[in-house]
This record gives structure tokens, sequence and C-alpha cells, in this order.
């Protein structure tokens, strides 16, 4: 639904603003408002001299007079800009997601208004039931320098912000989450990165991150002096000089964020309006506002899980071998996974004779015998390399391809300008032409192109448990609300030592996670990659078989996702079904208190009976973090169930259909 309204002006006004109109530009406003299919979500957007949008929901005033405009080398569009025309358009369709990591099938309804300006550009504006988003398009001859793009928020109370504040453009986002008032959120504050989390002075929490990331620098918020947000940029860089084996040094920067087609449709910029902490952990914006999959035949994209060697240093013990990075180590990690039913082992750093030269191994190991060894027992091998060795290397795709190797692992890119973010672009297309996947570590937050070439399966841009005593749950617990909220996620999990953070000390071989193991445990459930991470080492698993086995019949794809109970910065309870089974996930912080919180089992199917197998933290799980206790019970959609977690605990389970 749509409405016009245009303001009431005297004569001489009225003559006053034909004869601006003809001066390029109008003092007429002129006021649009676009309202989601279920009425609930409302926008009004002004046009004058800026362009202006008020958010509401419910009524409720969540944002007000916002500005956009984008900033070209001769003009900015959005100043002063003349309004041609508008369309309003209806759509209500349902999406099917090559990689479903939250859903198998996603509907896709809203209001869309495009506004049409005659200095060659418009701008979509989007109203879906759960959230709001706009783009620039432009349709300009040859390329066009973008100088900036302003991106302007007004918050009309004071909120609160959860924020990963970064001091510099080149950052690994892996920063932990501060949380602030919006007040204190100003010019001086170091930026953050994408998403952030508004918690606004009623129940409602605004997301906002982006999508349709390409040709395109990422975008940054900074805080201003006044109550509010606004955008920044990097700059395009011109020059570079070399720095070491996986970097390199930036000497001379553009005055352009980019230099790109003057036809094409920019990022979208979304905020999703959830009125429970739990819609966050269902948000499909970034998927729904991407670019539909461009690989013609997506079948051999196989997603699954992982074992990995470098978080525990390629450890092993009990065996007859001296363990480390060579072939006798690499061969007990493939049977370790042919025995679970893991897909892809990988060979992270130490796995070729130097990380700038891909195509000789270490001579500590057979390559091409460890890749047969594998494909004998249904394991396939993934590659890491820095990715400036990839850009010096891009022929690598194809020769990696006829090796056999099933993936790469990509790392440390460490920045998101417009030339990195072409470098994503262009590898996820020379990787799907030679049908290899892409983890990209050391990367920003998923962004669209995920959607576009799902061979795409994992980013890290997270504080991860790679960082050891850094990931605590106290941080790890907001991400299912905001890093894991806009799309996979390589958190890398699976810690068999586990210890609660006063008397935690890990050092590899030992590498140890914070948190209970059933907090461990829960983690496959709820933190969703295409790409799922078993980071402790085979000897640690075997010895824990019992978690070893729940652990690898996680799925990483699925079918629906239900958030059962969450509250921000507290705890997470969520529900996901695979074909006709359900697991639960449940985590907490570092709460003193034990939590006990009653969930519904009404997600289940109508009459059948269910068989619930279940982890918990065991009674002096709050001290002694390894302890955990297993159960089981039969259960139907009648019953309620009580979830007990201590502080950084967890809770998991899996529910069969047995009649």
């Amino acid at each position: 639904m749509i409405t016009i309204l245009k303001n009431k002006l005297s004569l001489t006004v009225f003559f006053l603003g034909i004869f601006m109109s003809c001066m390029g530009a109008s003092v007429n406003k002129q006021r649009f408002e676009i309202t989601s299919p279920n009425k609930k979500l409302k926008v009004l957007i002004t046009v004058g001299e800026n362009i202006n949008y008020t958010l509401f929901y419910s009524d409720q005033k969540l944002l007000e007079n916002n500005e956009l405009s984008l900033v070209l080398k001769n003009k900015i569009l959005g100043k002063s800009s003349v309004l041609k025309s508008h369309k309003i358009s209806e759509f209500d369709e349902v999406l099917t997601p090559v990689i479903p990591l939250k859903f198998s099938t996603i509907k896709n309804q809203y209001t869309n208004l495009y506004l049409s300006f005659k200095e060659g550009f418009g701008i979509d504006f989007r109203a879906y039931n759960d959230g709001f988003a706009y783009r620039f398009v432009t349709n300009i001859s040859g390329e066009v320098e973008v100088i900036d793009e302003h991106f302007a928020v007004n918050f009309p109370k004071e909120y609160r912000l959860h924020l990963q504040q970064t001091p510099s453009f080149k950052t690994n986002y892996e920063y932990p989450y501060t949380h602030l008032e919006s007040g204190q959120f100003n010019a001086e504050s170091k930026m953050s990165t994408l998403p952030i989390l508004i918690e606004t002075s009623g129940k409602y929490k605004i997301l906002i991150s982006e999508s349709n990331l390409f040709d395109y620098p990422a975008m940054f918020i900074k805080g201003i002096n006044a109550n509010g947000v606004q955008s920044i940029f990097p700059k395009n860089p011109k020059e570079f000089e070399p720095n070491n084996d996986r970097s390199v040094k930036i000497i001379k920067e553009a005055e352009y964020i980019a230099k790109t087609d003057g036809k094409r449709s920019f990022p979208w910029r979304y905020f999703m309006v959830s009125e429970n902490d739990g819609d966050l952990l269902e948000n499909t914006l970034t998927y729904r506002l991407a670019p539909e999959n461009q690989i013609k035949d997506p079948s051999w994209i196989r997603p699954g899980q992982v074992s990995w060697e470098w978080w525990n240093g390629a450890s092993a013990y009990g065996v007859d071998f001296v363990s480390g990075y060579n072939e006798e180590t690499y061969k007990y990690y493939i049977d370790f996974a042919s025995e679970f039913g893991i897909p892809y082992i990988i060979m992270d750093e130490g796995w070729a004779k130097s990380t700038t030269n891909p195509y000789i191994p270490n001579p500590d190991i057979d390559l091409f015998q460890l890749i047969a060894y594998g494909k004998d027992r249904n394991v396939d091998i993934v590659l890491w390399l820095p990715w400036l060795t990839v850009e010096n290397n891009f022929e690598l795709f194809k020769t990696f391809n006829e090796w056999g190797i099933a993936g790469i692992k990509i790392d440390f890119m460490d920045r998101s300008d417009q030339w990195m973010v072409n470098f994503y672009e262009r590898v996820a297309k020379e990787a799907a032409k030679n049908k290899l996947f892409i983890d990209f570590h050391g990367a920003f937050k998923p962004a669209g192109l995920e959607r576009a070439y799902p061979n795409v399966l994992a980013y890290e841009g997270v504080l991860g448990m790679e960082q050891m005593n850094r990931a605590t749950p106290d941080n790890s617990i907001y991400l299912p609300f905001m890093r894991n909220a806009v799309g996979s996620m390589d958190y890398t999990p699976g810690a068999m030592l586990s210890m609660q953070p006063e008397i935690y000390h890990s050092q590899r071989p030992n590498a140890a996670g914070i948190g209970t193991r059933a907090y461990q445990m829960a983690l496959f459930v709820i933190f969703e990659s295409g790409l799922q991470m078993l980071a402790d080492s085979p000897s640690n698993y075997y010895r824990e078989r019992e978690c070893t086995k729940f652990i690898t019949s996680v799925p990483v794809t699925w079918d629906e996702t239900r958030a059962l109970e969450s509250k921000l910065g507290e705890y997470v309870i969520v529900a996901k079904r695979k074909g006709e089974d359900w697991y639960i996930g449940a985590i907490t912080n570092n709460n003193e208190a034990q939590r006990v919180i009653q969930i519904s089992l009404n997600f289940l199917e109508g009459d059948s009976t269910y068989k619930m197998n279940y982890f918990e933290d065991g009674v002096n799980a709050a001290k002694q973090a390894m302890d955990y206790r297993t159960a089981s019970l039969s259960v139907n959609k009648s019953d309620k169930f009580k979830i007990k977690m201590v502080r950084n605990g967890g809770f998991t389970a899996v529910l069969k259909k047995i009649r």
C-alpha cells in the first residue's frame, strides 16, 4: 500500500517553485508512504532538497528523518534531485536456496516503490513484514566515480548499540562486540563493521546490514556528535607494495570509494526489525536481497562438516607414528573423517613447502597419494592458501580441480575496499568454473555473493574459537543475533577440552574452549555454516566417542529454523528441522545462577511420537566444564520440557519420529 501527499503552497510559493524547477531544483516536497504486506511496518519517504525517510513499526517511530545520497565526482544524487516518476509493485514469491542454511524455502513478500529522477538515477525502496531496504540504481553512460555514499540514521530517543568496533579499514573482523548507549558512540569513537544491532527504547531490535555487494566497498558505520550514526567507506586502493607472504601494503588511494559502471544497481542497505529477540535468528534478508544463483548446474556443491588440523597443531596421541604436518597424520584425519561420515578434511598452513607456491607440497607428504587415499574412503581434501598466493597464481583453480581437490580455504584478506570485494567475486567465479567450493577466512561478513555463487560455503568474519581465551560465551552469545543472522559463519567449534573462564588455559596441542561440553555441542546446532568445522584432534574425538557421534550427526543445511526462547546477550534456544528429524540447541552466557527455561514442543508434527536423545550440563559443570549427562525420553507436540543450563552452559538434543 502506498499514498502520496503534497504540501499546500501559497500562490507566491507555487510560482517560486515553478521558477526553481526550471533552474533544476524544486522546493516542492513529495511524500510517499510505503507499508509492509502485513501493514505493521511503515516508511514515510520525503523527496525535496534532500531525500529522507522515517521508519515506523506498529505506529511506533523507530528511526526518523534519515538521509541518503550518492556522491559522484560531478554531482550528488539525492540533493536537489528532480523526481520524474514513481512505480509501485507488490511481490509474493517463494525462493528455494541452493544451500539452505535456515530454510529450504523462503517466502519473499514485499511492497516495492521505485522513484525515478531526471538526473539519470532511481531509488528502490522495499517494505517487508520483517524489515525495510533501499538501494540506488543509476542509468549513466560510461563509468562513474563514487566519491562517497551518505547513509545517515537518526534515533528519536537514546538507544543501545551493539557493535564490532575496529580502529582501521584493515581489519580481520575478529573484535569482540561493544555495547554502548547511542549518545556514547560519537565522532571520536572507533568505527564499526556491519552488521550492527540497535535496541530501541521499546521492545524492538533493528539489525542493519547490506546485500548485493558487488564492485563496491563494504560499508562501515561511525558515530556522530548527535543521536545517530552514518556511513564511512574505504577508498579504492591504487598502488601497492610488497609487505609479507600474505598481504600487501597500500601506498596510494584514489579520491573515490569506487569507479564502476554507470548503469548498475548499488548495494542494498537494509533494516531488519524484530518484535522478539528470536526473530533475529530467522533473518533471511541478506539472501532475499542478493542476486539469484549464477551457477548453471550447482548440483556438484556439497556442504558438510570438515575435520581441521590447525587448531590443535595437527596433534595425535595413542598412535604409533610421530604426529605433525606429515602424511601419517593426514591419513589419521582421513580415517577419522571416514569413520564418522565427515566428507572433508582441511590441510591448513603447512601442507605446502612454502606459503607462496601452491604447486609444491610439503616434502613430508605425498599429496596425490593422500587425495587418492581420501577418495577411497569418501573423504575429499580442502587446501588452505593466503589470498595473495591465490591472486598471484589464479590458474591454480584449474590445477586443483585436476588434482581432485574439493575446495579452498582462502585467508587473510583483511580488507573490504572495492578491489578486495572484486577479488571475492573473481575467486567465486573461477572456483565455480572449476567445480571448487570456497571458505573465505580472514574475511568480511556475507553480503550476497554466496547466493549468486553458492559454492561460497562459509566466511569467517567472526571472533571464533581459534582465538582461544578471547572466544568467550559472553561474546559468542551475540553471534546468533548479529553475525550469524546475516549468513554462514566459520566459527570452528568442537572443543573436547572444556573449561570455565576463571581457570581457562589453552596452548596447542592441548587447545581448549571456554564453556561447558554441552555448550560446545550445542554450537553445531545453533551456529550455521555451509562448511562446519570440527576443530579438535581426532584423538580427543575418539576418546569422547559419545559426543562425537552426536556432533557428526548434526546436518549443516536445514529445512526449517524455529527460534524457541531467546534473550539478547543472555541465552538462545533454537530448533531446526532436517526432513522429519528435529534438533534443539541452547547456550547461555556467564550468568552465575543456573538457568531453567521451559520450552514447548508444539513445533513437532501432528500426533507423532518422537524419541528425544539429549545432552545437558552435569551437576558439576559450573566448576568442571567437562561434566555432562545424557538421557532420552519419548515426547510429542503437547509436551513441555525444562532446559537447565549452568553458567557458560548449554543443551542439545535430537528428536526422531518413532511412530
